[in-house]
């Protein structure tokens, strides 16, 4: 090891971590798809890659789960500081889009096995809604708590040792 990389901060580290890189790519593919999908179905009535966003946000929910569980073991307990709290608001953010693109995913699944299909999908509204509006916070918050922790990092003083 060289000593520049001996004398990194920790989170240098952690930023280029297998399981955050995988995270931020299903991530970044569940957004941008979920908007495709979204503004396709409002204009055209169509969802187009509806089975990769499926497919992938099941692989999300599975990284974020093992991601969220060392995340939370590691700066626990909780602080009274702006990037912890916008951490906490994206998780709960996070959990309800993905509990609710689950429920989702249940409903496409059944319609694309059934043996009578054909008919098209039909997405209870409320659920969908809840998935839309949970997705944007999730991506509202979690960049927001990415700022606010770059920021901490970056004022005088430096980031807090026990983060």
């Amino acid at each position: 090891m060289t000593a520049r990389r001996a004398a990194e901060h920790p989170r240098a580290r952690r930023l280029r971590a297998p399981l955050l890189i995988t995270l931020w790519v299903l991530f970044t593919i569940e957004a941008v798809g979920g908007l495709v999908i979204f503004f396709a179905r409002l204009a055209w009535g169509v969802a187009p890659g509806e089975t990769l966003h499926v497919v992938c946000g099941v692989a999300l929910t599975l990284a974020y789960l093992i991601y969220q569980t060392r995340h939370w073991l590691r700066v626990a307990p909780p602080r009274a500081r702006l990037d912890y709290a916008l951490g906490i608001i994206a998780a709960l953010a996070m959990i309800a889009a993905n509990g609710f693109g689950l429920m989702l995913g249940v409903i496409w699944w059944r319609a694309r096995t059934d043996p009578a299909g054909g008919a098209g999908i039909h997405y209870p509204p409320l659920l969908s809604a809840m998935h839309n509006i949970a997705s944007l916070l999730v991506i509202t918050f979690v960049l927001a708590h990415l700022g606010a922790v770059l920021a901490r990092d970056r004022a005088p003083g430096g980031p807090p040792s026990e983060t």
